[in-house]
């Protein structure tokens, strides 16, 4: 058996690959001297755009995004506005639900939940869908709870998608 020429088969198979490995990082992106980096953010910009290292997706002369935030909105303004007698339990604008805790006045014999999804941002009365849970208790460890789809998600609908008229109204009136 002649090992020594396998032997070195791999030992060059191996040089050749170290050589090469190495010579990559001559490739490499050096990073610049920190004196060759503008301070400025927008000279720092121009810069990485003029060397073709940035790429700018909305033009500087457009409006950029149609983005709404929970005080501008209001659909979400409204709703907060008509449910702020009852404990909010969870409230995700990004989500696009709110959810109330169980209130009732009468000592927690009967007591409501309220769900209310934000379907979209515009005001229109299938934007919204709001769910009323009503929960009857008998003693304190025999409740029941049901959905209720009657009056009363229907009436705060309303009372939901007129305010949110009334606020988007006012704030066009004052720009």
């Amino acid at each position: 058996m002649n090992i020594l020429p396998n032997f070195i088969n791999r030992i060059v198979f191996l040089t050749l690959i170290l050589i090469f490995l190495n010579s990559c990082a001559a490739l490499a992106p050096r990073s610049a001297p920190a004196k060759d980096i503008p301070v400025n953010e927008k000279d720092r910009v121009a810069k990485n755009v003029a060397e073709g290292r940035g790429i700018r997706l909305f033009n500087k002369n457009t409006k950029s995004g149609d983005f709404q935030f929970a005080s501008s909105n209001p659909l979400w303004r409204a709703t907060l506005d008509t449910l702020d007698f009852m404990p909010i339990l969870n409230a995700s604008y990004s989500g696009g639900i709110i959810v109330t805790d169980w209130y009732g006045e009468d000592g927690g014999k009967d007591s409501i939940k309220i769900t209310i999804k934000f379907l979209s941002n515009e005001i229109r009365p299938d934007g919204i869908e709001v769910l009323v849970f009503k929960k009857n208790c008998k003693s304190f460890e025999n409740c029941q709870s049901k959905r209720n789809d009657g009056k009363l998600s229907n009436e705060l609908k309303f009372v939901i998608l007129k305010k949110a008229a009334q606020l988007k109204k006012t704030d066009l009136l004052k720009k």
